[in-house]
């Protein structure tokens, strides 16, 4: 079965290759019928892809260590779902299972019904199949899932016991198929270049594929903090490491093309950004995967050293130079109406998010390969730490966070300086109180003043709009409040979608700060019936045990009682596994977790005497920030699903 698998690969990207000169030569020539075989071919590839997959899947699930991929990665001793997601834990594995997204995403694009944008599609599936093509190449040549042992091993290696996590099963297939996802907007991009139909159709085409692609890439970073701050045992949830960056590049960037989309549907300028930034997210998803399989920079996500930096290196030089080669060849096709000159606008006020957005991207982009530029000029590698990250990128990102609510209250049309004021009124009020009751409370950290301040100016913003616009159409319907609230919402999903995904970067903010400012955290070390204490808490060691999960895995759990204020409120059981497959153990955190903080705690070591060694951590609105994704989430899913009055 393993030959079939590779077999398959090799006739897929046959029809790939097939399918991009059909489409392109097709559509120079006017031959449907070669456009035609062309789709057939996409499909064909699809289906080629899909049964690799699910051969591998297969011998995944049923344990076939004769296949090297199978052997590493899964073992008799794992469950079900992580058996299946093993399917994107190794280099090879995640590359197939892209392969077979970006295959996915094709044939929904050339199966769709609509007409818009129909003329686009067959050079937008031209150039998905020629990424496709890519990633079969790099399959067969240096990375085959496929590939046999000359024995056969009575059981495999297994997840790295730090995988076996539910964050394992969500954040890399969402991540990756955000990835994938973005691939759409650049191939519709470079459609409407090629064509030189550079109006507003390709942006409404993409328009949904662009808002799914970024909504995964945001929940698939929003889960990978979460794994992090639950698996990983050192109390945070973003380090900074490289592939976290990988991650929010692309999703950065795809917010700021987002932005400058809907500028150019309603005011016809920002062609030039809207091309730019198309092609900038999806590259940066090919750095991103660069960087995670080229070795050049080390993390602890990264996978396996191997040898594909070249190719994918190669593949974003191409894909990056030739997109903005083609973008120059076009430019006299891309003037837009005369920009705005009124500095208080909603177009200024994108644009001036634009440049905040791409400046933060930049920021991270240096500060990720520094250890690369340091290397190559002094010879000695040095990495810049989350302290760089934090001060430079935070004030730029605070900045894009008030503009959401600026722009709220602006509105398309120019409001005059009365009603200007007016609009601020409230919830520049707001702000003022709510600055002088955290001073008047004592609150000593001025960065967590001014961003709770600012954070309840913007919430203040939405709900007043919000508020006028609901109260707008109940005047004008017979609908009660309610109703008119949440018509309101059917009748313009991406505007009110939109208003919760601000909502929701603003709680999330509100969170990292609190978190990251007002942090508690002490090392001790107990002995049965001694106890510590933690800001209002105190843990009182009960108990200390061993044991064995598996025949392989061990595991050594400590029992702590716990009280808050005098109160006994429950046990916290820190652990720590050892593998013996792998070197070194694995914490697992105990977390009592509430809304205003978490009790985090860390099993840190023992000694023969019975002494046990830990971290605690009182970590802030930690909560709050899970709570933002999940309303990030539910607007995301909003903007995405059709207007009743515009569906698309």
């Amino acid at each position: 079965m393993a030959n079939v698998g590779y077999i398959a690969l090799i006739f897929a990207l046959v029809t790939s290759i097939y399918s991009i000169v059909a489409y392109v030569f097709g559509q120079r020539k006017g031959n449907t019928t070669l456009t035609e075989s062309a789709k057939n071919s996409l499909i064909a590839t699809f289906g080629l892809v899909s049964v690799s997959v699910l051969i591998l899947l297969h011998a995944l699930v049923t344990h076939n260590f004769q296949i090297e991929y199978v052997a590493s990665y899964t073992s008799r001793e794992m469950s079900l779902p992580y058996l299946i997601s093993a399917l994107w834990a190794g280099n090879d594995g995640s590359l197939l299972f892209w392969a077979w997204l970006l295959s996915l995403m094709g044939l929904l694009v050339v199966l769709r019904k609509r007409n818009r944008g129909a003329a686009l599609v067959p050079y937008a599936a031209a150039i998905i199949m020629l990424t496709e093509a890519f990633f079969l190449i790099v399959l067969l040549l240096e990375s085959n899932p496929f590939t046999e042992l000359s024995y056969l091993p009575a059981d495999g290696t297994g997840l790295n016991p730090m995988l076996e996590n539910l964050g394992m099963i969500f954040h890399p297939p969402l991540l990756l198929a955000g990835y994938v996802g973005l691939t759409v907007p650049f191939a519709f991009a470079i459609a409407a270049l090629f064509t030189k139909k550079l109006d507003e159709e390709w942006l409404l085409t993409i328009r949904r594929w662009t808002l799914l692609a970024w909504l995964l890439l945001g929940v698939g970073n929003l889960i990978g903090a979460w794994w992090a701050y639950v698996e990983l045992g050192w109390g945070g949830y973003w380090a900074w490491d490289p592939v976290e960056n990988a991650g929010l590049m692309p999703w950065l960037i795809a917010t700021a093309f987002i932005h400058s989309a809907v500028i150019q549907r309603r005011r016809h300028t920002f062609k030039v950004w809207s091309m730019v930034l198309a092609i900038l997210s999806f590259t940066l998803t090919i750095f991103g995967t660069f960087l995670t399989r080229s070795g050049i920079i080390s993390s602890v996500h990264t996978y396996s050293e191997s040898r594909l930096g070249p190719f994918f290196f190669a593949f974003l030089c191409i894909a990056l130079f030739g997109s903005l080669g083609l973008l120059l060849y076009r430019r006299k096709w891309l003037k837009g109406d005369a920009e705005t000159d009124d500095m208080v606008s909603r177009e200024s006020a994108f644009l001036l998010n634009n440049l905040l957005l791409v400046g933060a991207t930049a920021v991270i982009f240096i500060g990720t390969i520094y250890p690369l530029i340091s290397e190559t000029l002094s010879g000695a590698k040095t990495e810049l730490g989350a302290s760089f990250f934090n001060q430079v990128t935070n004030p730029i990102l605070i900045a894009v966070i008030v503009l959401a609510g600026i722009c709220t209250l602006i509105g398309w049309q120019r409001p005059s300086n009365r009603n200007l004021i007016r609009r601020f009124l409230w919830p520049g009020g707001i702000a003022i109180v709510c600055g002088v009751v955290l001073l008047t409370l004592g609150m000593g950290q001025w960065a967590a003043i001014v961003i709770f301040s600012l954070s309840s100016f913007i919430l203040v913003a939405i709900a007043y709009q919000w508020l006028q616009e609901t109260m707008t159409r109940r005047r004008t319907s017979d609908d009660s409040a309610t109703s008119s609230f949440f018509r309101l919402i059917g009748a313009n999903r991406s505007r009110y979608g939109g208003y919760l995904v601000h909502i929701a970067i603003v709680i999330i903010a509100v969170g990292i700060t609190g978190s990251s400012l007002f942090d508690v955290e002490t090392e001790v070390t107990l002995t049965q019936g001694e106890s510590a204490t933690i800001k209002q808490y105190t843990l009182t060691q009960e108990d200390l045990s061993m044991g064995y999960v598996t025949d392989k895995k061990a595991v050594v759990q400590a029992t702590l009682s716990v009280s808050s204020s005098g109160k006994p409120i429950g046990e916290l059981t820190p652990e720590k596994y050892f593998h013996s497959n792998f070197e070194g153990s694995v914490s697992e955190v105990a977390i009592r977790s509430t809304l205003i903080e978490d009790l985090y705690v860390i099993l840190m070591g023992w000694d023969e005497t019975g002494a046990v060694s830990y971290t605690f951590m009182v970590n802030p609105m930690v909560s709050w920030i899970w709570i933002g994704g999940f309303v990030f989430l539910i607007g995301g899913l909003i903007a995405f699903w059709p207007d009743r009055r515009n569906p698309r």
